[in-house]
């Protein structure tokens, strides 16, 4: 089965824009009973489920006004910075916050316009951070290109390189915690995660994905995140490296199955689970203290979690991206679906009914995975469109559930002030509300829900 994922299509001055909303292959969550009472958070995990009755939607209130928020201290007088940085991923849900996004601008397919002048795009200011701070989110998951060019030779990009600086140093200064997600890397490019578009609304000449194929890009690869580190080994705000967003060999194979896709490619370099504990490798050469991140095969989608093989590693944190059920939290606005309702969530033919109940279910695959392997689990990419009917429940429930299991969770996505891009790109920009034609931010029920649940830290 072919994911589902949504990509935004503008004209810009007379040329084809695009911007990723969400990335998600369509779930095919497993059906698990009600989960076990909660248990204690442990220190290299999580606990199982509890269930509670649903609750009411969260009441509209006014917006918070924008305003810049200290730099919290990294150590206690107990910890070391790198005990300290762990500690976030290990002993309950510490981290709560949301996702920017950036790529590369191509003049030729977005103008020059849409996602900003370039290099890379959509601009973020100072006062863009400051804002999702006063929100009360203490973390920023930056999901941005990496540091080496996608095409050899395989060497430090210079743009990139000097927008994350200033994304991290943004960062810092509005007090948020940062998580480096690469989108990007040798012989990998951005449109991978959109490769259903080739040849449609851009080049196939601009799909680069031989990372799997080739061994030479796997180890710039590695090279890559073995400089990541040394660059970042210092910062007291950055408490994570995520690998790659969204691994997705399945998909260059067609392999939607994880029993039939490990069978026929497990040790090749299509297989995730051989190459990854190289990049961790090279990243604990030289920085051993930051945690790594390693997202799961599918698009990071939480049934491949269970294939994942931990590597033999200190700090490594396993990621899911929760967008299930698809049908429901990239609906259009003139195809609604209700949550909670009865519809077919993971196109098998059969109605279930979607709520607290399901999301437990779903989300105990991810406490039993942890259970077993003894690793923290993170989700660093969550959410639904803004008009989804019952979204705020939705979030609300799956929050709920998420803290109860101790993990962290950042939700996509967080936009800066650009207006350009919110004529094009706007599914996910909770602050606009629920109506579809609506482009600037309004009070609304998703957006209280979110700020209830970033005010649970300290």
């Amino acid at each position: 089965m072919r994911p589902w994922r949504k990509v935004i299509y503008l004209v810009v001055g007379g040329l084809l824009g695009a911007a990723v909303v969400a990335c998600s292959p369509h779930p095919s969550p497993s059906q698990g009973g009600l989960a076990a009472p909660l248990g204690t958070v442990r220190s290299g995990g999580v606990a199982t489920l509890t269930l509670t009755p649903q609750p009411s939607p969260t009441p509209v209130r006014p917006t918070a006004s924008p305003s810049p928020v200290p730099v919290r201290p990294l150590a206690t007088p107990t910890l070391s910075p790198g005990d300290a940085k762990w500690a976030f991923w290990t002993s309950g849900t510490r981290l709560r916050g949301a996702d920017i996004y950036q790529r590369r601008v191509f003049p030729d397919l977005d103008g020059t316009t849409f996602l900003g002048p370039g290099p890379l795009g959509p601009p973020y200011t100072q006062a863009d951070f400051d804002a999702l701070a006063a929100g009360g989110a203490n973390w920023v998951n930056l999901s941005v290109p990496g540091l080496f060019t996608v095409r050899p030779p395989y060497r430090p990009d210079p743009a990139v390189v000097q927008r994350v600086d200033r994304l991290i140093a943004m960062a810092a200064r509005a007090g948020l915690w940062v998580v480096l997600s690469a989108r990007t890397g040798p012989g990998r490019s951005e449109f991978s995660i959109l490769r259903d578009g080739a040849g449609d609304w851009f080049p196939r000449s601009y799909l680069v994905e031989s990372v799997w194929r080739d061994a030479a890009a796997r180890q710039a690869w590695a090279a890559m995140w073995r400089y990541t580190a040394e660059r970042y080994r210092g910062n007291p705000a950055v408490v994570g490296y995520d690998l790659m967003v969204e691994p997705n060999a399945n998909d260059i194979v067609d392999v939607w199955d994880p029993l039939t896709f490990y069978a026929r490619y497990r040790g090749t370099g299509y297989d995730w689970n051989a190459w990854y504990p190289d990049l961790v490798k090279g990243i604990r050469e030289v920085d051993p203290d930051t945690p790594v991140l390693v997202g799961c095969m599918g698009y990071s989608d939480l049934e491949w979690l269970p294939y994942m093989q931990p590597v033999k590693a200190s700090r490594v944190v396993y990621t899911f991206h929760q967008y299930a059920p698809f049908v429901y939290t990239h609906q259009e606005p003139d195809v609604p679906v209700t949550y909670p309702g009865r519809f077919d969530a993971d196109e098998d033919g059969e109605v279930e009914t979607v709520d607290r109940a399901w999301l437990a279910g779903l989300l105990q695959t991810a406490a039993d995975f942890s259970a077993r392997t003894g690793a923290p689990v993170a989700v660093n990419e969550t959410g639904v469109k803004r008009w989804a009917p019952g979204a705020a429940r939705f979030m609300h429930d799956e929050l709920d559930l998420l803290e109860s299991l101790g993990i962290n969770y950042a939700v996509w996505m967080w936009y800066p002030a650009w207006p350009p891009l919110a004529e094009g790109d706007h599914d996910f920009n909770f602050r606009l509300g629920p109506d579809p034609a609506n482009r600037h931010d309004v009070p609304n029920a998703l957006w209280n829900t979110y700020r209830d649940f970033w005010a649970h830290h300290p």
